[in-house]
């Protein structure tokens, strides 16, 4: 303990007589004092309230030693690490955002929220980042933020972040690649994210996951043609279903609440072929939206047909993996449809509208079939409106 005392009246010391010299050399020995050796938590913080009374006088360059010479260790002073980690300079921040366990989750999210990317790019490359960080890192985060902790083995996802990874991967290889390794992806996003994927995309997960070219090769095909498959368009069900559901719309009685009623009671065919009556959309395009849970897509039509809510969810549901959510993610969800704009949701619809009926012809008569949907739905689903998300921002 004397070389303890001795090392904190030396800072106090260094401290009053004001010299760049005399304060320098007092840090590195109280520095060195407390990573080597062995301190209780009180001990610790008094050391701490030295040092940090020092270092908030010194220049850029002898914080940025403090804070190499601190992130490894277990010893260093919590309120030091977080004057060193909200620091503006990156070469005085990132040795303790990147490595410093002595940072809890509240403390990154913090910094997250109100530094800049070159603090997130550090974060993202802790040996460990727990689960309300990636949140925050994938929300906030650029590319390079977002590509780098979906390429950290030691962090940790939520299927919120893995959703926003996806819609995001949609403009970026690199990402889709990287989220497409992670084993812990659950069944139902990896396969929505194969079928946005590149078929370069594709490719390479099949290289680098072997074990994984059956579930690649089935959920492509899957999101190709579910509907077709279960109810060929030749079949009585089909043709029966199809024809209830287009007498309604003849009639009048197709509306809104049919939608929800529908969505409520899981009926997946007979919301598909009604939404695309509703929409002038092909049965197909509505049947892929749903199949790979494009949530931007729904969000857009319920905006564009002015449903409720309350109807968009339901549909958002019905796509979702056993029909659930958790409620972070529909609260988001929530908040994007409230801020909406309907009449770009309408300019959104009508461009998809005018693709497709290009080549389809009376979206009534997508009942029809002559072999070649199956085959072109997997070129369809990776076209994409350059404005699509832009009605829900």
């Amino acid at each position: 303990m004397a070389e303890v005392a001795y090392a904190l009246q030396d800072l106090n010391d260094a401290i009053g007589r004001g010299t760049a010299e005399s304060r320098a050399k007092a840090l590195w020995h109280a520095t060195d004092v407390l990573v080597e050796g062995e301190f209780g938590e009180e001990q610790i913080r008094i050391f701490g309230e030295v040092i940090a009374r020092l270092a908030d006088e010194i220049e850029e360059t002898a914080r940025a030693e403090l804070s190499r010479r601190l992130a490894h260790s277990s010893n260093a002073p919590v309120k030091v690490v977080q004057m060193l980690a909200f620091d503006d300079s990156i070469d005085v921040a990132g040795p303790v955002l990147q490595f410093s366990p002595r940072l809890d989750a509240k403390a990154l999210i913090a910094n997250i929220r109100c530094k800049g990317q070159p603090h997130l790019l550090a974060i993202s490359r802790r040996p460990s980042v727990p689960v309300e960080v990636t949140d925050e890192l994938v929300t906030r985060g650029n590319q390079e933020v977002v590509q780098s902790v979906a390429a950290n083995a030691g962090a940790c996802f939520s299927d919120f972040a893995f959703r926003q990874m996806i819609k995001r991967s949609e403009t970026d290889a690199v990402l889709a690649e990287r989220v497409g390794m992670r084993k812990e992806i659950p069944p139902q996003m990896f396969r929505v994210l194969i079928a946005k994927a590149s078929g370069e995309v594709r490719r390479k997960l099949e290289r680098e996951r072997p074990d994984l070219t059956k579930v690649i090769q089935a959920s492509v095909g899957q999101a190709a043609g579910k509907l077709y498959s279960k109810f060929g368009p030749g079949q009585e069900s089909y043709l029966a279903l199809k024809q209830s559901v287009v007498e309604a719309h003849k009639a009048g009685r197709l509306t809104e609440k049919s939608i929800a009623n529908y969505a409520i009671a899981h009926k997946f065919e007979e919301a598909v072929i009604a939404l695309s009556l509703l929409s002038s959309l092909p049965v197909d395009v509505v049947e892929q939206m749903l199949l790979v849970n494009n949530r931007d897509l729904i969000l857009v039509l319920s905006k564009a047909l002015e449903f409720s809510w309350e109807t968009a969810m339901g549909l958002l549901f019905l796509g979702a993996e056993n029909h659930r959510m958790a409620s972070r993610e529909l609260d988001d969800l929530r908040c994007e449809f409230k801020r909406a704009d309907i009449r770009m949701s309408r300019g959104i619809l009508e461009v998809y509208q005018s693709h497709w009926r290009a080549g389809q012809g009376d979206v009534r008569d997508e009942g029809r079939s002559d072999g070649k949907s199956e085959a072109k739905s997997e070129a369809k689903s990776d076209t994409k409106s350059d404005g699509k998300t832009e009605a829900l921002h």
